[in-house]
């Protein structure tokens, strides 16, 4: 990383928000956070044109001496700090179901050697991973379904299980 832009937020208090993204075990998870529009310059010479502006998003928590993580995004210049760290953050859980999916459902227990044999694996360990999702949601270990955000979807008008006795269809 660029030296001036690491000094720059370094010394710039008013840059320093605190954030909080998710709670934790025991906690709300949060820290001071700094973003700057900086130019990306890797091998510039080689470009007719210089690199469009992006984010760079620094993480200095209030325990630590100095900055710990850095972070290059290309979201909407208007985009506010929070959502900004919520993304960011969301890397864990993407991670952590990442490796769900390879440990617990069998996505990395694939043996074959074609595409298409490992897209049906997937698709297969996708959809299972998809069902396990909705039973958490529909039975979570605090019995409040309401505290998880997710609202139950409104059956469609004129909808008729399959198998079931209803009216019959014009040929």
């Amino acid at each position: 990383m660029v030296s001036w832009a690491k000094r720059r937020i370094a010394k710039s208090r008013y840059l320093w928000q605190l954030v909080s993204w998710r709670e934790g075990t025991n906690e709300v998870l949060c820290s001071r956070f700094a973003r700057l529009r900086v130019r990306p310059a890797h091998e510039d010479f080689k470009r007719s044109e210089p690199r469009p502006e992006e984010w760079l998003l620094v993480e200095w928590p209030e325990d630590e001496t100095a900055p710990t993580k850095y972070w290059l995004s290309t979201l909407l210049e208007d985009m506010a700090l929070e959502e900004m760290v919520l993304i960011t953050k969301m890397r864990w859980r993407i991670e952590r179901d990442y490796r769900e999916l390879k440990q617990e459902l069998g996505l990395g227990h694939f043996e074959g050697r074609g595409w298409r044999g490992f897209h049906h694996h997937a698709a297969l360990c996708i959809a299972a991973y998809g069902f396990l999702i909705r039973e958490r949601i529909a039975f979570p270990p605090c019995g409040d379904r309401g505290s998880l955000g997710f609202k139950e979807p409104a059956i469609p008008a004129g909808y008729r299980p399959r198998g079931t006795a209803g009216t019959a269809r014009a040929a």
